[in-house]
Protein backbone atom coordinates (compact mmCIF):
# COMPACT_ATOMS: atom_id res chain seq x y z
CA UNK A 1 0.00 0.00 0.00
CA UNK A 2 1.33 3.28 -0.93
CA UNK A 3 0.92 6.10 1.54
CA UNK A 4 2.06 9.28 2.01
CA UNK A 5 4.63 8.10 4.49
CA UNK A 6 5.92 5.43 2.29
CA UNK A 7 5.28 2.11 1.67
CA UNK A 8 3.43 -0.09 3.89
CA UNK A 9 2.58 -4.07 3.56
CA UNK A 10 -1.06 -4.68 4.55
CA UNK A 11 -2.14 -8.57 4.88
CA UNK A 12 -5.68 -9.52 5.51
CA UNK A 13 -7.23 -12.31 7.42
CA UNK A 14 -10.81 -13.05 8.43
CA UNK A 15 -11.72 -13.71 12.06
CA UNK A 16 -11.53 -17.36 12.36
CA UNK A 17 -8.09 -17.61 10.75
CA UNK A 18 -7.20 -16.03 13.58
CA UNK A 19 -7.58 -19.29 15.25
CA UNK A 20 -4.58 -20.61 13.63
CA UNK A 21 -0.89 -19.01 14.09
CA UNK A 22 0.03 -20.13 10.56
CA UNK A 23 -2.19 -17.45 9.12
CA UNK A 24 -0.44 -14.76 10.58
CA UNK A 25 2.98 -16.37 10.07
CA UNK A 26 2.10 -16.84 6.52
CA UNK A 27 0.82 -13.05 6.35
CA UNK A 28 4.37 -12.11 7.92
CA UNK A 29 6.51 -14.08 5.61
CA UNK A 30 4.79 -12.71 2.97
CA UNK A 31 5.85 -9.23 3.86
CA UNK A 32 2.85 -8.23 6.16
CA UNK A 33 3.82 -5.34 8.68
CA UNK A 34 0.13 -4.60 9.52
CA UNK A 35 -2.54 -7.41 8.83
CA UNK A 36 -6.44 -6.43 9.06
CA UNK A 37 -8.73 -8.64 10.27
CA UNK A 38 -12.60 -8.44 10.36
CA UNK A 39 -14.07 -9.94 13.04
CA UNK A 40 -18.17 -11.08 13.86
CA UNK A 41 -17.97 -12.58 16.83
CA UNK A 42 -17.78 -11.95 20.72
CA UNK A 43 -14.32 -10.61 21.79
CA UNK A 44 -13.45 -12.26 24.81
CA UNK A 45 -9.73 -12.27 26.82
CA UNK A 46 -9.22 -15.08 24.86
CA UNK A 47 -9.49 -13.92 21.56
CA UNK A 48 -7.91 -10.85 21.98
CA UNK A 49 -4.76 -13.02 23.52
CA UNK A 50 -4.91 -14.93 20.47
CA UNK A 51 -4.43 -11.03 18.25
CA UNK A 52 -2.31 -10.09 20.83
CA UNK A 53 0.06 -13.08 20.10
CA UNK A 54 -0.01 -12.87 16.62
CA UNK A 55 1.28 -9.30 16.55
CA UNK A 56 4.22 -10.62 19.03
CA UNK A 57 5.18 -14.08 17.46
CA UNK A 58 5.31 -12.49 13.78
CA UNK A 59 6.53 -8.52 15.37
CA UNK A 60 3.70 -7.14 13.29
CA UNK A 61 0.45 -4.96 13.78
CA UNK A 62 -2.94 -6.11 13.73
CA UNK A 63 -6.11 -4.14 13.96
CA UNK A 64 -9.34 -5.98 14.09
CA UNK A 65 -12.78 -4.45 13.42
CA UNK A 66 -15.70 -6.29 15.23
CA UNK A 67 -19.03 -5.16 15.45
CA UNK A 68 -20.85 -3.29 18.22
CA UNK A 69 -22.71 -5.05 21.03
CA UNK A 70 -26.26 -5.45 20.15
CA UNK A 71 -25.36 -7.65 17.16
CA UNK A 72 -25.91 -11.08 17.18
CA UNK A 73 -23.05 -12.47 19.19
CA UNK A 74 -20.50 -9.45 18.81
CA UNK A 75 -19.90 -7.16 21.66
CA UNK A 76 -17.56 -4.63 19.93
CA UNK A 77 -13.79 -4.81 21.39
CA UNK A 78 -12.28 -3.81 18.40
CA UNK A 79 -8.64 -3.67 18.89
CA UNK A 80 -4.82 -2.84 17.25
CA UNK A 81 -1.74 -4.16 18.24
CA UNK A 82 1.69 -2.64 17.55
CA UNK A 83 3.66 -5.84 17.65
CA UNK A 84 6.50 -4.22 19.81
CA UNK A 85 6.81 -6.49 22.58
CA UNK A 86 10.12 -4.79 23.90
CA UNK A 87 12.11 -1.68 23.94
CA UNK A 88 14.48 -0.08 25.17
CA UNK A 89 13.74 2.32 27.99
CA UNK A 90 10.94 -0.02 29.49
CA UNK A 91 11.61 -3.85 28.73
CA UNK A 92 8.52 -5.97 28.56
CA UNK A 93 5.84 -3.35 27.41
CA UNK A 94 2.04 -4.11 26.51
CA UNK A 95 1.17 -4.24 22.48
CA UNK A 96 -2.24 -3.12 23.02
CA UNK A 97 -2.69 0.22 21.10
CA UNK A 98 -5.92 0.66 20.91
CA UNK A 99 -9.30 -0.88 22.30
CA UNK A 100 -12.61 0.10 21.67
CA UNK A 101 -15.40 -0.03 23.95
CA UNK A 102 -18.80 -2.08 22.99
CA UNK A 103 -20.68 0.92 20.76
CA UNK A 104 -20.21 1.68 17.46
CA UNK A 105 -17.75 4.37 16.46
CA UNK A 106 -14.72 5.26 14.45
CA UNK A 107 -11.54 5.10 16.41
CA UNK A 108 -7.89 5.83 14.95
CA UNK A 109 -4.66 4.81 16.46
CA UNK A 110 -1.45 5.40 14.89
CA UNK A 111 1.45 2.36 13.89
CA UNK A 112 4.28 3.39 14.74
CA UNK A 113 5.91 1.99 11.28
CA UNK A 114 9.31 3.26 11.74
CA UNK A 115 10.02 1.31 15.71
CA UNK A 116 8.33 -1.58 13.83
CA UNK A 117 10.47 -2.28 11.17
CA UNK A 118 13.51 -0.97 13.20
CA UNK A 119 12.70 -3.46 15.89
CA UNK A 120 11.95 -6.69 13.82
CA UNK A 121 15.90 -5.84 12.44
CA UNK A 122 16.79 -6.80 15.74
CA UNK A 123 14.33 -8.63 17.54
CA UNK A 124 14.23 -12.82 17.31
CA UNK A 125 10.97 -13.47 16.44
CA UNK A 126 9.44 -13.44 13.18
CA UNK A 127 11.39 -14.94 10.82
CA UNK A 128 15.11 -14.36 11.78
CA UNK A 129 15.47 -17.72 13.52
CA UNK A 130 12.96 -19.81 12.25
CA UNK A 131 13.51 -23.56 11.92
CA UNK A 132 10.99 -24.48 8.98
CA UNK A 133 13.28 -27.67 8.46
CA UNK A 134 11.99 -29.08 11.57
CA UNK A 135 8.61 -28.02 11.15
CA UNK A 136 7.24 -31.11 9.00
CA UNK A 137 4.73 -32.30 11.43
CA UNK A 138 2.80 -28.95 10.48
CA UNK A 139 2.38 -29.75 7.05
CA UNK A 140 1.20 -33.36 7.83
CA UNK A 141 -2.33 -34.10 6.90
CA UNK A 142 -3.44 -36.36 9.69
CA UNK A 143 -5.62 -35.75 12.34
CA UNK A 144 -5.21 -38.40 15.51
CA UNK A 145 -7.82 -38.27 18.91
CA UNK A 146 -8.63 -36.03 20.52
CA UNK A 147 -8.89 -33.67 17.42
CA UNK A 148 -10.92 -36.28 15.16
CA UNK A 149 -14.71 -34.16 14.10
CA UNK A 150 -17.16 -35.65 12.04
CA UNK A 151 -18.46 -32.33 10.67
CA UNK A 152 -14.46 -31.09 9.95
CA UNK A 153 -14.37 -29.35 6.61
CA UNK A 154 -11.81 -29.35 4.46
Amino acid sequence: MNTKSGNLTIGAMICYDREFPESARILMLKGAEIILAPNACPMEINRISQLRARAYENMLGIATCNYPFGKPDCNGHSTAFDGIAYNDANGSRDTLIIEAGEREGIYITDFPIDELRKYRQNEVHGNAYRRPEKYGMLICESISEPFIRKDRRK
